[in-house]
């Protein structure tokens, strides 16, 4: 079969259809299923400027041959190709993103591709693409890579000589890279880069275990540029722990989870992460203790295997004591062998949880057992159980009065009664007989005749005689219309 010439350019939906042609062509042998494919390739990389601008449609390139019928029939020769071909195809071509499309989304289905290119030496050129060839300014493509190396690093355990391909600066060059992007948690391209970062550190937690016998494992290089750059790269911490907080997959919350296992019992990463940044991580893990189902026990002890160097490593190991009351809470329920409500807890769960116990700022101190042991002698009950934040000690402890309001007029609680009639309170609080009130010398004034003068009486109707009202009242001493008051003193 030989390669069709485009004589003229084709409009796009010709462009579709002509790659749908070549897809469906019978190919009995491997030289037409190669000469297939370069077809298919030298297809796309001519009409690249024209019809496959964005990255959607260069996926939808690699969708269309592996819905193919050449695919669907000769799926591993296809795969062994294009792996080829991806080693040697150059960086800025057409024809290598749309051959990286293809053999992602065909290995997301069938692990088996990305076993093949791990075979290959892939991992290598897949570095050296994501590092130094391909810029971000191609950004779907970069993004692309990214996918491929996390993919390909998931599924299965890298060989001692891809970890030795791996540099500090390839390390650098993705921290730098979720820098510069600002640290949006919600951009796709930080979070691919992210996950990139989580897999190779469960990379290099595999590799020990497994070389234990054989020899010195490799050196952790995502914890070793953290712990010594770990100030130039802030943003990745808070991306991680905002990652935590959103993820609803089991696989990735373990990653994350066991990148901050060793960043938290690391002693030149114990504070690594701002102190805002670990009050949220507290408040994300005892959200997700307590709303774990029971069958989540791997999540459930990873968690706990957190919680215990990040309270006892990190900031908050310092006053004041971040979210005290309600960790404590968390821990007894987390203990409590028998429940109304739950199974009892399994044995691996009581032992993370003792060992987060004894933490130091989570343990009852001296004066608190007191309290204890005297609020269940005098009062017979438990402050364990207490729902105020605020306990005894602290209650006790305040020794100012609190503020009465301005300008009431309500007694102080506690005051004495005022005194009955004819009493009044000594210097000692006593009743002491009252002193007799002052004497008062009352003058009566001189009546003057013009100014005394009975008033005349009017005659009636009738022509009698009546008073036009009753007789003026005699002058009263305690008058002050009438009289002059005056307070005797004694000469």
């Amino acid at each position: 079969m030989e390669t069709p010439e485009v004589e003229s350019k084709l409009e796009e939906q010709q462009f579709w259809d002509e790659l749908d042609t070549i897809l469906s062509t019978p190919c009995p042998t491997q030289h037409q299923i190669d000469v297939q494919l370069r077809s298919y390739l030298q297809l796309i990389s001519t009409y690249r400027d024209d019809y496959l601008q964005s990255e959607y449609d260069m996926v939808k390139c690699g969708f269309r041959l592996i819905d193919s019928k050449v695919f669907s029939e000769h799926k591993t020769y296809v795969r062994r190709r294009f792996v080829g071909r991806f080693l040697k195809e150059p960086s800025n071509s057409a024809r290598l993103h749309v051959i990286t499309a293809t053999l992602l989304y065909d290995g997301i289905d069938n692990p088996k591709t990305f076993e093949l290119m791990l075979e290959q030496n892939a991992f290598a050129r897949l570095i050296d693409l994501i590092w130094k060839d391909v810029t971000r300014l191609n950004f779907g493509f970069h993004k692309l890579l990214l996918e491929v190396f996390y993919e390909m690093c998931r599924i299965q355990k890298l060989r001692s000589q891809d970890l030795e391909i791996l540099q500090d600066d390839f390390i650098k060059h993705l921290l730098e890279q979720v820098e510069e992007g600002g640290g949006d948690p919600d951009d796709p391209y930080n979070y691919a880069i992210v996950k990139v970062l989580l897999v190779l550190n469960e990379q290099y937690m595999l590799s020990e275990l497994g070389m234990r016998e054989e020899g010195p494992p490799p050196t952790n290089r995502v914890v070793k540029v953290l712990s010594f750059n770990g100030p130039d790269f802030k943003t990745f911490g808070e991306n991680i722990i905002l990652l935590l907080n959103r993820e609803t997959e089991t696989p990735t919350q373990l990653l994350i989870l066991k990148l901050l296992f060793l960043l938290f019992t690391t002693s030149r990463t114990y504070e690594y992460f701002y102190t805002n940044d670990l009050c949220v991580l507290v408040d994300v893990m005892i959200r997700s203790l307590a709303d774990l189902p029971e069958e989540e026990n791997t999540l459930r002890h990873m968690y706990l295997r957190v919680f215990h160097p990040l309270l006892s490593h990190t900031q908050l190991r310092h006053p004041p004591h971040y979210k005290r009351a309600e960790i404590i809470k968390l821990l007894n329920q987390l203990s409590n062998v028998k429940s109304q409500h739950f199974s009892p807890a399994d044995p691996t769960t009581l032992r993370l949880v003792s060992r987060c116990n004894k933490v130091d700022w989570l343990s009852d101190s001296p004066i608190e057992e007191t309290a204890h042991e005297l609020a269940r002698q005098y009062l017979g009950m438990s402050l364990q159980d207490v729902g105020s934040s605020m306990s005894v000690v602290e209650v006790a402890a305040v020794k100012e009065k609190a503020p009465t309001k301005p300008g009431s007029k309500k007694k102080e609680r506690g005051a004495p009664p005022p005194p009955p009639p004819g009493r009044v309170r000594g210097v000692w609080g006593g009743l002491e007989k009252a002193p007799p009130p002052p004497e008062v010398n009352v003058e009566h004034p001189k009546c003057e005749p013009p100014k005394c003068e009975p008033k005349k009486s009017l005659p009636l109707a009738n022509g009698s005689l009546r008073r036009r009202g009753p007789p003026p009242p005699i002058p009263s001493a305690r008058s002050v219309h009438a009289v002059k008051v005056g307070v005797a003193t004694d000469s």
